[in-house]
């Protein structure tokens, strides 16, 4: 069975397809031998997309705070490479509602480093102006990194999309916390965005997606919390 080992961070290492990786508390994932920082659905200007399309008027501020997020791993891990696992923005036209201290930090992480925007359903275009590569998948120490999980077995396969979450039973306590999920075989990361939800990985959207039991890695504060199938419950 897939085993998780906590590490002095906070975060919990795993080999993945006999290569390991480290599952931040964040929600991002660290290839450390590769200096690759992994996030998954950020989904920018989502705030600004409701208001547009629908007149929710969210508070216009979760690009800023999911640059905060991600700038406080950046400074920590010090990364030369970049990975936006698709769903970057919210929509194609997400990139052009970016107000411009968020365009300038988006500008600015490509410098000093490689900056790689996979494509995803919500910006299959991917960015038109910012910085960095676009691209559909990356293969990189024997992972293969794409935006929305594949049918069938793919063992190393990285993904996103399904924005997992794990509803969790302890004593009298029901929690529910975005979070990985992985056989041991591949990893589905949570959505890093500061307004995104997440779907129950006991949902049947992920049954046909791993062979071996689920292991969730549940983001807490400061803390990714190891979670056996036995301790998952449905919504």
């Amino acid at each position: 069975m897939t085993r998780f080992e906590p590490s002095a961070c906070g975060g919990l290492r795993v080999a993945l397809a006999n290569v390991e990786v480290m599952l931040r508390w964040s929600g991002a994932l660290w290839l450390e031998h590769e200096r690759t920082l992994i996030v998954a659905d950020l989904h920018f200007e989502k705030g600004s997309s409701y208001a547009a399309r629908f007149g929710q008027m969210l508070p216009p501020y979760d690009t800023r705070e999911t640059l905060d997020r991600l700038d406080r791993e950046i400074t920590q891990l010090t990364p030369e490479r970049l990975i936006f696992l698709g769903d970057s923005f919210h929509d194609g036209a997400g990139e052009t509602r970016l107000a411009m201290d968020d365009y300038r930090r988006l500008e600015g992480l490509a410098l000093g480093r490689e900056l790689v925007w996979a494509v995803g359903n919500h910006d299959a275009d991917g960015p038109k102006a910012l910085p960095g590569d676009v691209i559909d998948e990356a293969n990189i120490a024997g992972l293969t990194l794409r935006h929305e999980p594949l049918p069938g077995a793919q063992p190393g396969e990285v993904a996103g999309h399904l924005h997992p979450a794990a509803k969790v039973s302890s004593g009298r306590a029901m929690v529910r916390r975005r979070c990985f999920v992985t056989d041991g075989a591949r990893l589905v990361l949570p959505a890093f965005g500061a307004y995104t939800g997440g779907l129950n990985i006991l949902d049947e959207a992920f049954s046909s997606l791993f062979d071996g039991p689920l292991l969730a890695g549940a983001l807490g504060p400061r803390r990714v919390h190891a979670v056996g199938p036995k301790s998952l419950r449905p919504d």
